[in-house]
This record gives structure tokens, sequence and C-alpha cells, in this order.
């Protein structure tokens, strides 16, 4: 907003009271005055009360605020918003905060608003607008008919896509792929429809990896997950969607839609334009309904920056790099990477393959599903419900001659059984695992039969990975970090009081997050002869630890802390994906 327009604001500038301005308009007579202010209860407002009782209507208070606080009027009747502004919004913001994007002129965004008094709000539109906010005061019912006229909320999105963005659903058959456009399935496009659709294209422009639906006693809420953490799409929606929404979601997924009691796993594709993108769904009942999670796997995006994918480019520290290069390189054995889910272990055996692929070797991979596409790789996507498991392609792989093979994860003892084995007969394989850190996997593999000495013996290394959020460079400030953020990290006050560290104020670019992207932390624990006469004999962890240690072994919190001494991350973000040391404070 204009300097002039934020100091009325800040200095509370009113030279007359809106009922004073009523009476000189002519809506209200003086007696009406004295009436309404009798009626008027601590807390509320003036307006308020004259709306109520139907003095006057709620656009001549939107008429006697702009005089009041010296804006201009706009009759929304009369003069429209512009929709292009409003795509352009985040969504769920304007209703949020419940303004209209009329216009943008050399002086900023023009908007239209129905309180001048909420000073907290504008500043907030205008910080994440990037841009002074230049204000008219429309009258309430006419700004909330705007927000929910088609032009607004789940609607706009399809509306601004056009044609040659329209969602199609595409159903895979014997015969390839036939799509199942939104016009084919109904004439008539029914709210929820329209709903899914535009959450589904909200979350890829957000670079979303997961969408979670939840039921719960407030209504539906919609969530996204970007670079690992949840925040929420828009307000709760009514509870009476969920059903709706969830029966959706099922016939998109092929799934039942009749039965609510038990957990239900599928999938869907979906075209936008000439883009293809999968989504992986998972239906589970809860207390409020049935919650929904959708997997978003924008394989072309992915396999456009997979153009460009090596070790470089996931962030990995240089001196990891080149001992996990060393690694990759070896003739046969193992080589596994753990972590949790989404934590990139995926990403990293692919930008592994695609530096050592060449026409001289064959690769094969094994995967549920294939995530990534290499070009010269040979990818096989695993198929349950046909009969293909990790471990009868595994045994099909072995007799198509390869050189290095992928495992995209190991789950039972029989696929880590014929994993090892291949490893111990020449092969070079990469395959990933469920664990904490690089001690809990060699836990794994002996709970599932494994027999140790095989195991350590076919291991060149085990990587554990986990993906930490970087600063936005667009809002990158310096911070001052307290003695109690500095200790509950395990760090030394007098050691680190006089570091300097950085945070992300928050703006448009990271969604007021303070955070753009992620990067890789690696724990690598390269396999010696002395750790591997350690795991055969069950040595103690400890014992392990102290050894990786001082073979070269850099530990995950020691990485997570040095990226934040570079500048590149936070310590409240290291301490909620790593553990802080029990010991001392280093």
């Amino acid at each position: 907003m204009s300097a002039e327009e934020k100091s009325i604001h800040l200095t509370g500038w009113q030279h007359r009271k809106i009922g004073e301005i009523l009476v000189d308009m002519g809506a209200v007579a003086p007696a009406e005055l004295d009436l309404i202010l009798s009626r008027q209860q601590p807390g509320e407002r003036f307006g308020e009360v004259a709306v109520r009782d139907g003095i006057v209507n709620d656009e001549l208070i939107a008429q006697a605020l702009a005089t009041q606080f010296h804006l201009e009027y706009v009759d929304l009747d009369v003069v429209g918003f512009d929709a292009e502004l409003f795509t352009a919004l985040p969504v769920g913001m304007a209703q949020r905060y419940c303004f209209l994007p009329l216009s943008r002129s050399e002086d900023g965004f023009v908007l239209a608003i129905t309180d001048p008094t909420a000073v907290a709000d504008l500043d907030r539109i205008e910080m994440l607008l990037e841009a002074p906010l230049v204000l008219r005061v429309a009258g309430n019912n006419k700004l909330i008919k705007a927000l929910e006229r088609g032009e607004t909320g789940a609607r706009r999105v399809l509306q601004e896509v056009s044609e040659d963005f329209k969602l199609q659903l595409v159903k895979e058959t014997e015969k390839g792929e036939e799509v199942l456009s939104i016009e084919k399935l109904t004439e008539d496009t029914s709210p929820i429809i329209r709903l899914i659709d535009s959450t589904l294209y909200d979350a890829l422009n957000r670079r979303a990896s997961d969408i979670h639906i939840e039921s719960s006693a407030d209504g539906v809420v919609i969530k996204y997950r970007v670079d690992g953490v949840l925040f929420r799409a828009s307000e709760p929606l009514d509870g009476r969607f969920q059903s709706p929404i969830i029966s959706r979601i099922k016939v998109m997924s092929e799934l039942d839609i009749s039965e609510r009691r038990i957990p239900q796993d599928g999938r869907f594709k979906v075209r936008i334009g000439e883009k293809s993108i999968d989504f992986r769904v998972s239906i589970m009942p809860s207390i409020f309904g049935e919650d929904a999670v959708i997997r978003i796997l924008d394989k072309e995006s992915i396999a456009a920056d997979l153009k460009g994918l090596t070790l470089d480019v996931l962030g990995i520290n240089e001196r990891e790099r080149g001992r996990l290069r060393k690694m990759i390189r070896e003739p046969y054995g193992m080589v596994l990477v753990t972590g949790p889910t989404g934590s990139g272990k995926t990403t990293t055996l692919y930008a592994a393959l695609s530096e050592i692929n060449s026409d001289e070797e064959k690769i094969i991979t094994i995967e549920d599903p294939v995530e990534y596409q290499l070009k010269g790789v040979v990818q096989i996507p695993v198929n349950e419900k046909k009969g293909l498991t990790f471990a009868k392609g595994l045994r099909s792989i072995l007799r198509h001659d390869p050189d290095k093979i992928m495992v995209g994860e190991i789950r039972d003892p029989e696929t880590a059984q014929i994993a090892v084995q291949s490893a111990l007969t020449g092969h070079l394989v990469f395959t990933t695992v469920h664990a904490n850190n690089v001690f809990d996997v060699l836990g794994r593999f002996m709970h599932m039969g494994i027999d140790p000495y095989h195991f350590v013996s076919c291991l060149n290394c085990v990587a554990a990975q986990r993906l930490i959020r970087r600063i936005c460079p667009h809002c990158r400030r310096p911070s001052q970090v307290d003695r109690n953020l500095l200790e509950e990290s395990g760090l030394s006050f007098e050691r680190y009081h006089e570091t300097q560290f950085f945070e992300g104020a928050g703006c448009k670019e990271c969604h007021g997050t303070g955070y753009l992207g992620r990067r890789a932390i690696v724990e690598l624990l390269a396999m010696t002869d002395d750790l591997r006469e350690m795991i055969a004999s069950k040595a103690p962890v400890s014992q392990l630890k102290a050894a990786a240690r001082e073979a070269g072994t850099r530990f995950l919190r020691d990485a997570a802390i040095e990226q934040v001494l570079a500048g590149e991350s936070t310590l409240r973000e290291i301490n909620r994906v790593t553990f802080v040391d029990s010991g001392e404070a280093q």
C-alpha cells in the first residue's frame, strides 16, 4: 500500500466516526444512529450491528469506510477483478485474507478489501506479493460472491489452463493407453471432479511430492508435502464433501468404492497437454471416514532433470562424493543406500547409474514402480498382481547376463538372499533398504536370515541418506541463535556463540516458509577388512562406530552441522531430520 495509506493505518488517523459519516451521507437518521449505538455490544463493530439490524446495507458501510480511511470505494458489479492476477496468486490466499486483485499498476497491486483496519493481514499480503498495495473498499457480500464465482476457487484453475491443459484420465489397457477425458466421463462436470483436478494441478505447480486428504472434526483438510514438509493447501472443506472426494479418487484409481473398512492401494495416470503424470494412491479408514495420500510421480520432469543428474548436483559433500564414486566403480559387490521414505535413495542410485552407464556393460533394474527412465538401461516394473515380484524378477534378470543390477528395494528374505548371491557371483548390485543408519542395515539383513559372513563379504559400502531443506536464496538473511537452541542442537555455546548463522525470512518464492529446495547429506560406511571381521563376529555397535570413524566415516549429524555452518540450512531444520548426538557438546 502507499506510504500515505500505511500512515493512516499505523497512526489510527480517523477524523470522523463511521456513524457520523453515514448521517452526513443521508443513509442513517440521527435517531437510528442512537438506536444502533444502544444495541452495540462490547467487541461489536458499529457497521456489523447496522447491517445485522437491517438499518443499512454493507455497500453503504463500505462507502463510509472508504471515506473514513481516505480510500476509494468500488462497486464490484461495475468493476471486475483481474482473472489472470487471481490465477497467479497462491491457491486460497484471496479467500483467506478476503481480497480481490483488481489490477496491477506502477504503484503496485490494486486490491478490493472489506476491512481497512486489518493491518496485520494487509502487511502479510504485501510481503507475499512482494509489491506495494493500492487499496479500494468494496461491499462484503459482493466480494464474497466474487470469490465464490466460477472464475475463482477450485474451478478457476481448469478454466485458466485452457483446452491444451485439460486434465485427462488415462487408463492403461493391453492395447496401450485409452484416454478417458473429463468430457467422456460426464457432460456436466461436478464440483468434486473440478476440485480434485484443480488440487492435482496446483500440487504440481507447487512442486509437491504428495497430496494428503485428511478427515477431521473440522472437515476435510487438503495438505501438500513440499520439500519434505506438510502445509495446508486451503482452509478446511465442509465434512459432507469427504465421501464424494474419496469416491472420486477411488474411481480414478479403479478401487472398490463400496468398501470403506479396509485400506486400499491403487494408481492412476493423468495427462495434461502432452505430459503424462503417474499418481500412486493409498486409502486408509479413520474415525472420521477415510483418508487418502496421493504420491506424485512426474516422470517427464524427472527425466528432464536426469539428463544432467550426477552425484555432483545432489549436493553431497565433495569428500563423500569421492568415496562413493570409488565404491560404485568396483567390478562386483553390493552398494546399499538406506533411509526413510522420501529421503532420495532412488535418486542417488540413479545418479550413480548415470555416471557409470556405458554401452560396454548391461544394466538392468527392477523397481516398484519405475520412477525414472534412463537411456540404455533395461528397466522392469514390479507387478505383484500378475505375479512379478522382486524375487521372481531378480531371478529372471540373472539369466539376461547383466553386469550391473539395481533392485528398487529389498523387502523380504528371498529378495535379500538372491541379491547377496548375485553380488557374490560377480555382479555389482545397487539396492535400497529402509533403516535409520548404516548400522541398522546390518541388523535388518541378519533378521532376514542372511549369513553375516556372506553378507559382509559382498558388501562394498552402505550409505545412509537424508534430505535437508536449503535456506531460500531469495530471502536469506543473517540470524541470531540463542544459547538454548545451540545447546539443544548439541553445540557448545562458548564455541559457537559468535558464529554467523542464517535463516530465510519468507517470501513469495518459498511461499513464506524460508526454505527452497533440498540437498542430500550422506553417512558413508566403506567396508574394510577390520570392519568385516567385527560385523561377522557381531561386535557391539559402539565399537563399530569407533572403527568406522577411524576409517573415515562422517556421520549424518556431522554432515548436517557442516551445512548449517556453511549457511546452507538452519539448526531447527537439521534437528528435525537428524538425531542430536547424546555425547558432549561439539
